[in-house]
């Protein structure tokens, strides 16, 4: 059978059970996701039907969902409301990295790796999965909740901080010493600097050169300039989803909002091709081994999450079920951990790291997104109003003579 045929056939067979998998997420309340990379796993590597002709098609769409799914983040949000946001959660953004790369860091030598493995486990545990958090809040419909600001400014400092980690690390590994870290690191400085200033300078001038009147013309416009920057980006060794985060922000105004309602489709699309292809890239033969230390580091680093999400909510002034919300919201790791496990690999730093990271990272990204909907259940409200019921009547005072 010829090549063509057979890609055919295994993308079509796949998207139709994708389908499928969806209508049953959503008709018993779960969320996809989870559906997705259990589809991945079954089709990838080591898994019940093997899809050989697709798999280098699968990984080019996994790539777009993620731009995809960062643009529109970005279009969610004006330059003006980026900027505050990220000032406003500085602090929540230092919490964030102290509480989640040291015990990645730390578990690492107590599993007697070296310096440079415990440097990359530090980085796994530190970064949530912007891909999977942005389609887990589209999903529950949060993205005009109080508390998704401060969700999406924490992934924003931690995507701006892979754009200095990723070449430190990358040097690092590589063993070109002190010198090269600092050319690596000053390249991703400046890069992310300068689209920066274009995003919030010249974003009504992008936005004034676009035309809502002609469909067509606006999503090809859209799309191409997308995924060019996100591939400047990463050519300059900087992450694509920065670079497609702040092409959303760049962008403003009927541009922004016609922008949104014609790439929601294609994010769907592609954004599923993502959660199946990380599930692709996974021998399920790799995972018992390590199982039981990546289930024990995904509890004390998804409970530092919730932390997280709690004490940045909190700062701004949102009440304890947003709170909840944002922390819960939080958990997920993904594509960030698995490019930093993949940089170790090739390395050849620690042989045990890759299955430990991707059973990690599985561990996170299917018990997310189906424990972020916890504060959706009535027993939980009930719970979190009793808390706050209980919480109000310690403080108020008690009148003199009662």
């Amino acid at each position: 059978m010829h090549s063509t045929t057979v890609l055919l056939i295994e993308v079509g067979a796949l998207l139709f059970a994708l389908g499928m998998l969806g209508r049953l997420g959503r008709t018993i309340g779960l969320s996809p996701i989870p559906l997705y990379l259990l589809a991945g796993l079954a089709f990838g590597h080591g898994g019940v039907i093997p899809l050989s002709a697709s798999e280098e098609f699968i990984q080019v769409g996994a790539e777009i969902g993620v731009i995809l799914l960062l643009v529109m983040l970005g279009l969610e949000y004006s330059a003006t409301e980026l900027v505050g946001n990220l000032r406003a959660a500085a602090p929540a953004g230092l919490i964030d990295a102290l509480l989640n790369a040291l015990p990645g860091a730390g578990f690492a030598l107590l599993m007697g790796w070296d310096w440079r493995a415990a440097l990359v486990l530090a980085g796994i545990t530190w970064v949530s999965s912007s891909g999977v958090i942005a389609k887990v809040l589209a999903d529950l419909g949060r993205l005009g909740n109080r508390e998704t600001p401060v969700i999406l400014s924490v992934l924003v400092i931690e995507d701006l901080a892979m754009a200095f980690y990723l070449p430190l690390v990358t040097a690092v590994l590589a063993g070109v010493g002190l010198v090269g870290g600092i050319q690596a690191l000053a390249v991703a400085v400046v890069t992310v600097i300068a689209v920066l200033v274009v995003a919030i300078r010249y974003g009504s001038a992008i936005s004034k050169a676009m035309s809502v009147s002609d469909p067509e013309a606006l999503l090809l416009s859209v799309l191409g300039l997308t995924l060019f920057v996100a591939g400047v980006a990463a050519e300059l060794k900087v992450s694509a989803a920065v670079g497609a985060f702040l092409v959303g922000i760049a962008l403003s105004g009927p541009v922004a909002h016609h922008a949104t309602q014609m790439l929601e489709p294609l994010r769907d699309l592609f954004a599923a091709v993502f959660f199946v292809f990380f599930g692709l890239s996974t021998d399920p033969a790799d995972m018992p081994p390590v199982l039981l230390p990546a289930l024990g580091l995904a509890v004390i680093t998804m409970s530092t999450k919730i932390l997280t999400g709690y004490l940045g909510a909190r700062r701004v002034g949102i009440a304890l079920p947003g709170r909840l919300r944002a922390g819960l919201a939080l958990m997920p790791r993904g594509e960030f951990s698995v490019v930093i496990a993949g940089l170790a690999v090739a390395s050849g730093v620690e042989p045990r790291l890759a299955p430990l990271a991707t059973a990690y990272v599985l561990i996170t990204v299917v018990t997310g997104p189906m424990l972020a909907r916890l504060p959706d259940y009535t027993w939980f409200k009930n719970l979190v109003r009793r808390r706050m019921a209980l919480t109000q009547a310690r403080a108020t005072p008690v009148p003199a003579g009662e």
